[in-house]
C-alpha cells in the first residue's frame, strides 16, 4: 500500500454536572492522520530480461525503527541505522516477483507502511517461423492461401506485437490482451490471394516486444525467414472433349495447362487450348525478378 498513518493524541475537557457541583473532566482520544509512505524507490519500476541482474534503491529521510525489502528473491532484513537499502538479484529467475520496501516509523508505535516496486520480466522468442497451412509448392493465381506465423516461448505476451510483411510493406499487426507473465507460444494467421504481380514476393513475420520507456530501445524484434510466393500460370479450362494446350514464348514445347514461375523469364505468355470444337487463348504477363 502507498499510505501510512500517524497517531495523534488529542486532549479535550468537558464540564459535567451529575446531580452535584460542576466538575471538569479530561478526555484523551487517539486520532489518525493519513499521509504518503515516507520512502522513495529508485527507479520507480524496472524491466529486466529473464536471467539478468536487477537492483533498486529504497531511501527515506525520516526517523524510523527499521526498514527493509520483502521479496521472494533478494530480500533485505530490517535495518535500523540506514536510510538507504538496495534490493539486488544477480540472476532473476522468477516471473511474477513483487518486491516491497517497508518502513517502521517512530511515529505511532512503529506502524509499518510499504511500497511495491513494479517489475516486468521479459524473454524474447526462441524462434519465429512462417509456413503455409495445408499447402505445399507454388501457389495458383486467384486462389486464397493461409499463412501461419508461430512465435515460440515469449513473455510477457501482453507486450507482444506480431507483424506481417510482404517485402518491406506492413500488411497486418496483431496485439494480445492476455495477462500471463510466464512464456507462451502464439500462432497467428494471414489470408492472401496471390496474383501475377505477387510472383516471387517474400512474405515474413516479425515478433516485437514493446516494454515501454523503461524497456530496451529499440524494441527487441525477432523475424522469420522469408517465404517465397511462387505463382503458377494456370491455363486450365473445362472442355469436352479434353483440350490440348500450347504455349508461346517458351524455349521448349510444353503441353501442360500449368507453368511454374521458376521456369519463366519476363514477358508475355499466350496459352491456347484446342479441341475438335474450337480453340481459346489467354495471355499472362510476367513481371519482376525470380
Amino acid at each position: 500500500m502507498l499510505i501510512c498513518y500517524t497517531c495523534l493524541l488529542k486532549t479535550s475537557f468537558v464540564i459535567t454536572n451529575s446531580s452535584g457541583p460542576l466538575s471538569l473532566m479530561k478526555i484523551q482520544i487517539w486520532t489518525f492522520e493519513y499521509s504518503q509512505c515516507p520512502v522513495q524507490i529508485i527507479p520507480r519500476s524496472v524491466v529486466v530480461r529473464y536471467g539478468d541482474n536487477v537492483s533498486a534503491d529504497c531511501k527515506t529521510s525520516v526517523l524510523h525503527e527499521g526498514m527493509g525489502w520483502e521479496a521472494s528473491e533478494g530480500a533485505v532484513p530490517m535495518t535500523k541505522n540506514q536510510n538507504l537499502i538496495t534490493w539486488r538479484v544477480p540472476e532473476l529467475t522468477e516471473w511474477d516477483i513483487k518486491p516491497l520496501c517497508y518502513i517502521n516509523s517512530k511515529r505511532c508505535n512503529n506502524n509499518q507502511c510499504e511500497i511495491e516496486l513494479p517489475v516486468t520480466v521479459f524473454k524474447t522468442p526462441d524462434s519465429v517461423f512462417i509456413s503455409t497451412v495445408n499447402h505445399r509448392g507454388p501457389m495458383m493465381e486467384g486462389q486464397q492461401y493461409e499463412l501461419q506465423c508461430d512465435v515460440h516461448n515469449v513473455a510477457p505476451v501482453q507486450n507482444l506485437t506480431v507483424k506481417w510483411y510482404k517485402g518491406q510493406t506492413l500488411l497486418k499487426q496483431t496485439n494480445f490482451t492476455d495477462t500471463i507473465e510466464t512464456p507462451v507460444n502464439k500462432t497467428i494467421t494471414l489470408l492472401i490471394g496471390p496474383d501475377r504481380a505477387d510472383d516471387g514476393a517474400e512474405y515474413w513475420c516479425e515478433a516485437e516486444l514493446d516494454l515501454g520507456a523503461d524497456g530496451p530501445q529499440p524494441h527487441p524484434t525477432n523475424s522469420s525467414k522469408p517465404l517465397n510466393d511462387k505463382v503458377m500460370l494456370d491455363c486450365t479450362v473445362k472442355a469436352n472433349p479434353a483440350p490440348m494446350y500450347t504455349w508461346d514464348h517458351l524455349k521448349e514445347k510444353n503441353s501442360s495447362s500449368v507453368l511454374k514461375s521458376s521456369a519463366l523469364s519476363l514477358g508475355n505468355y499466350t496459352c491456347t487450348a484446342t479441341n475438335t470444337l474450337g480453340r481459346d487463348s489467354k495471355v499472362f504477363i510476367v513481371k519482376g525478378q525470380f
